[in-house]
C-alpha cells in the first residue's frame, strides 16, 4: 500500500543570528490512506513544524517529504500552494473562517482559488459547498455568516471546507481547543464519521485524552520520533 504521508530523514533548522535551532531532527513517519493519526508533544517538540511542513505550508531543510506518491519537499511556494489546494483540507483551531461572509461562501473559497484543477462553474460550486454543508449538519445555516453561529457551528462550517475539494489528507490542528467539552465531543465524533468513510485524518494536539480517541498517536520530543504507538481508537 502506498502510503499518503512518508517523510525520509526529514530536518528543519532555524538560524537565530549564531544559533541554530534544529526543530526537527530526522524525522521518519509513514501514514497509510484511511489511517487517523494523533501528532503529539511539549512545548517546543517540533509538532507545529512537523504539520507546517505535511500541510505544504513550509519546506524541510533536509530530508524527504512524499505526499500521495509525489516528492514534494524541493517544490516552490506557487507549487505547495497548488498542492495544499487540491489534496490537503485544513480545520484550524480558530476556525479561520471569513467575517461577513456566509457560510456558504466561506465553505465555497477553495474552489474559487483552485487554479489548477477543473474550472467549476459558479453554479457547480454552489452545489458542491452546499452538498459539503450537508454532510456536517449545517445546511439550514448556509446563509449564515460567522457571527451568527456557534462555535460548533463555525468548526463544522471549516470542516466543510476542508471537505469540499475532495482532498487525500485532512489535517487537523487542535480542532477542539476553542470549544467547550460538549462541543469538542460533537466535533470529535464528525472526525470519526470522516474516518469511518474513509478520510485520512492527521490530528495535532496538545491534549491526551482527544490523541487516544485516534487509531495511532505519534509523540515528538526534541524534533525526534519518542514513539509512535496504537491508541485506544484503533478498537472503535
Amino acid at each position: 500500500m502506498e502510503p499518503i504521508i512518508q517523510t525520509l530523514d526529514l530536518r528543519k533548522v532555524y538560524d537565530m543570528g549564531e544559533i541554530q535551532v534544529r526543530a526537527l531532527d530526522g524525522v521518519d513517519i509513514r501514514i497509510n490512506p484511511g489511517e487517523f493519526v494523533a501528532i503529539m508533544g511539549p512545548s517546543g517538540s517540533g509538532k507545529s513544524t512537523l504539520m507546517n511542513i505535511l500541510g505544504c505550508l513550509d519546506r524541510p531543510t533536509e530530508g524527504q517529504y512524499i505526499l500521495a506518491g509525489q516528492d514534494v519537499s524541493g517544490l516552490g511556494k506557487v507549487e505547495l500552494a497548488a498542492i495544499r489546494n487540491r489534496q490537503i483540507g485544513f480545520i484550524f483551531q480558530s476556525f479561520n473562517l471569513l467575517s461577513r461572509t456566509s457560510a456558504l461562501r466561506n465553505v465555497m473559497l477553495p474552489m474559487v482559488y483552485n487554479r489548477n484543477g477543473r474550472a467549476h462553474t459558479p453554479a457547480e460550486r454552489e452545489a458542491r459547498a452546499m452538498a459539503a454543508l450537508e454532510s456536517v449538519g449545517l445546511a439550514d445555516r448556509a446563509g449564515h455568516e460567522p457571527n451568527e453561529l456557534s462555535g460548533g457551528q463555525r468548526q463544522r462550517v471549516a470542516i466543510a471546507r476542508a471537505l469540499v475539494n475532495d482532498p487525500v489528507l485532512i489535517m487537523a490542528d487542535e480542532p477542539t481547543g476553542n470549544l467547550d467539552t460538549r462541543t469538542g465531543t460533537e466535533i470529535m465524533g464528525l472526525l470519526h464519521e470522516l474516518h469511518r468513510r474513509g478520510r485520512t485524518i492527521v490530528l495535532v494536539t496538545h491534549e491526551s485524552d482527544i490523541a487516544a480517541q485516534t487509531e495511532r498517536t505519534i509523540t515528538l520530543v526534541d524534533g525526534r520520533v519518542a514513539s509512535d504507538r496504537a491508541t485506544a481508537g484503533a478498537i472503535r
